[in-house]
């Protein structure tokens, strides 16, 4: 089953998930992403959207049952992965635009945190919950999330774990738009931005980058390391398996 969709129309590149039930970030799914991040239609747009084809969702995080099979060599190995493609997204020229109508949380939302831009409805529901399972987030959300609304404020998302609306998410600057349908008000965006001179929209998105001083390599290395070090704890692996028993995770 085709878990990405691409489809194109006015210089706008639109990435569609539709892995049910909730765009967990699956080895197939991540393997579909790239390759619809490095497609000619995509390369060619003037502005990309990556928006949700299911309901609910926009993204739900990493895979735990996956995780939950695996050694620390194997998560460090799926850890590669989702953080290749999220990078993948981060170094696209043009504006990306994530159309948050749903659920982003964990991954999902650290995929959002790697476009240029954030729309949301009013009913999203956007956190990091990470720390209840005793890990963190490993795909730049530690990095993202305090360049993004500075410090106290991710900490408080970080250190809770707890998820926000669309409301808060904008009070917060997690997300630039706030609409009832993320996706057209999404569409509406990127047909705004695709109708000025690409050279100059993507300048902009350089320039702006520079200015928030921009290199991650040193926070993501320290990032991932602490994340293998929880992922291969007895609290990180009692955390995966009691999300997926569906019990609540032994304090430490």
């Amino acid at each position: 089953m085709t878990a990405v969709t691409i489809a194109g129309a006015g210089g706008v590149a639109t990435i569609t998930l539709e892995s049910a039930p909730a765009n967990a970030l699956s080895q197939a799914l991540l393997a579909e992403l790239r390759d619809a991040v490095g497609s000619p239609p995509v390369r060619a747009a003037r502005v990309v959207v990556i928006a949700s084809g299911l309901p609910r969702f926009f993204a739900a995080g990493a895979d735990l049952k996956l995780m939950a099979t695996l050694d620390r060599d194997g998560f460090a190995e799926y850890l590669a992965a989702v953080r290749g493609v999220l990078d993948d997204i981060a170094a696209l020229p043009q504006p990306t635009i994530a159309a948050l109508g749903g659920m982003a949380l964990g991954g999902g939302l650290e995929l959002a945190l790697a476009c240029t831009l954030r729309v949301a409805s009013h009913d999203a529901r956007l956190g990091l919950p990470e720390v209840r399972l005793g890990l963190l987030p490993g795909a730049g959300g530690t990095q993202r999330l305090p360049a993004l609304i500075g410090r106290g404020p991710a900490l408080d998302l970080l250190l809770t774990g707890r998820a926000v609306d669309g409301e808060e998410a904008l009070r917060l600057g997690l997300v630039d738009r706030l609409g009832t349908d993320a996706d057209a008000e999404a569409a509406a965006l990127a047909t705004q931005i695709a109708a000025s001179p690409t050279a100059a929209t993507q300048a902009i998105v350089r320039c702006v980058g520079a200015a928030a001083g921009g290199n991650l390599r040193p926070g993501m290395r320290v990032e991932i390391d602490e994340l293998l070090e929880l992922f291969a704890s007895d609290d990180g692996r009692a955390g995966i398996q009691a999300f997926i028993a569906r019990r609540t995770p032994p304090a430490g």
